[in-house]
């Protein structure tokens, strides 16, 4: 298997065929359960020689090996019948006994639906998937591969306020927050796992025994609202090794009450990418103290975050310029979590990290809980020389920031970062400048040549000559234009 975006290619053309599959999500969807099954079966086989006690919680005839391995099998109108009528609805209420992979099973396909029509044009999907074998690390490497373009693909199909976070944000915000073996990672809106999986890489370069691989396995929590995204998130983490990602759960982590949550569920570590620009559905801010209820989704997850982040934990995540400079509810926010944590760092990220699925700007936050913060240190994030903007063929690279690593250096006893030092690109901003401000956060870079578009009894004189000029004109294009066509009257008489 050379060409991944070719295989993709070719199984999306064959579900176009199908009059069932109308559209990539739809197409998408359907490659990703059929996708997990045959990587979960690739996952038994290893599982069947490294322990003895290994017993499968599927029923045999409900196992990719034995409906879908065989190219010469089922097909038609029976092998639809059979996904229709035995497969899904069979895995939908499969029987969650003492093990914890038949509870994450029933999880992953309780949404799950067949949209193919066509029996032969699904067993043709099938085969295309059975020349994949996820225990080769050729094959299971390529399918990082795959993964990247269903995502791609998923990106484009995705409505409006929804995308996905580029590997070099995910992989950044991880490497500076440094979580350790043995504290307990959490991303409360974990999408397709971009997070998780960037963790679980970065622990695993910690792991030197058999015990600290096995500790790995249960180190982390996630929650997925969506059926699709948390399809491929459980897909993802197979891929990077973790035998059963059932602490993985598909739900929306806002509709918990927020008093629900106990110190004894608390994380060392928050990494993520809130959902932002969308409204949540009635009622779910009722979950929140009074004085933080907004229907802003990003604005109740960082109450959550603040809610769950243990006493000296740590968290970095994405959040957008609204969240800086908004007022109301925001402000209230924003004073609680300067005066419980530490917001040590702000990355301003340029315009278009997220192209050409949303243009809102965004910014990394960075901070501690248990001290109040005594100041906060910005970087504004320069565009590549040459570049002016971010597409999906020249996206953001975990290279461009190598400068933030340089400087970023480590806090003292304090919580402060007092070592580093004042950069074109880099300012420092107190507390109380923050509070004179009324915890507006949406602060320029002092050392920027471009002094915006400046103060408004400067501009206004020179709007009012503006407007004078072209009242001007306009006075003059109308005379000349009756001269025009005076000038033409006169001559065709």
């Amino acid at each position: 298997m050379t060409n991944i975006s070719n295989l993709v290619k070719s199984i999306q053309d064959i579900m176009r065929k199908d009059a069932g599959t109308y559209g990539d999500a739809q197409r998408i969807e359907q490659m990703a359960w059929l996708f997990f099954l045959k990587i979960f079966d690739d996952r038994e086989k290893e599982l069947e020689v490294t322990k003895d006690d290994y017993k499968s919680p599927l029923t045999d005839y409900l196992r990719w090996r034995d409906w879908a391995a065989n190219e010469e099998g089922m097909t038609g109108e029976g092998l639809l019948a059979f996904i229709n009528n035995s497969l899904l609805p069979e895995l939908k209420k499969l029987t969650v006994g003492q093990d914890k992979i038949s509870g994450l099973i029933r999880m992953t396909f309780a949404d799950a639906n067949n949209y193919m029509k066509n029996g032969t044009l699904l067993r043709k999907v099938v085969n295309k998937i059975n020349g994949i074998d996820f225990n080769t690390s050729e094959d299971r490497h390529t399918f990082g591969d795959i993964y990247e373009k269903i995502l791609k693909d998923l990106q484009s199909a995705g409505n409006a306020g929804e995308f996905y976070t580029p590997r070099a944000v995910t992989q950044f915000i991880v490497e500076q927050v440094d979580p350790r073996l043995g504290e307990k990672v959490f991303d409360p809106a974990c999408g397709t796992g971009g997070f998780l999986t960037c963790a679980i890489d970065h622990l695993r370069d910690q792991a030197k025994t058999e015990k600290d691989l096995a500790l790995l396995q249960g180190c982390f929590s996630g929650i997925e609202k969506k059926h699709l995204p948390h399809v491929l998130c459980m897909t993802n983490l197979m891929l990077h090794g973790i035998d059963v990602p059932s602490n993985v759960r598909h739900n929306n982590t806002l509709s918990r009450p927020l008093t629900d949550w106990k110190p004894r569920e608390y994380f060392d570590v928050i990494v993520t990418n809130p959902p932002f620009g969308g409204m949540e559905e009635d009622g779910i801010e009722a979950n929140f103290p009074r004085e933080f209820r907004t229907r802003e989704t990003a604005d109740l997850f960082l109450v959550l975050i603040m809610r769950v982040l243990k006493p000296g934990g740590r968290a970095g995540l994405v959040l957008p310029d609204g969240t800086l400079f908004g007022e109301g509810v925001k402000t209230r926010i924003k004073e609680k979590l300067l005066s419980e944590c530490n917001l040590h760092t702000i990355v301003r990220l340029p315009n278009g990290v997220f192209n050409p699925y949303t243009g809102i700007k965004t910014n990394l936050l960075f901070f501690t809980k248990g001290q109040p913060t005594q100041e906060i240190w910005y970087y504004e994030h320069p565009y590549p020389k040459g570049a002016k903007s971010y597409n999906k063929s020249k996206p953001i690279r975990i290279e461009e920031f190598k400068p933030e690593k340089n400087w970023w250096g480590k806090p003292d006893k304090n919580g402060r970062y007092s070592k580093r030092k004042e950069t074109d690109q880099a300012w420092c901003v107190s507390i109380e400048d923050i509070k004179a401000r009324n915890y507006n956060l949406d602060l320029k870079n002092p050392h920027n040549t471009d002094i915006g578009p400046g103060k408004v009894e400067d501009l206004l004189p020179e709007y009012e000559k503006l407007l004078e000029q072209i009242a001007e004109t306009r006075g003059e294009l109308k005379q000349e234009l009756h001269l025009a066509l005076t000038a033409t009257a006169e001559t065709s008489k």
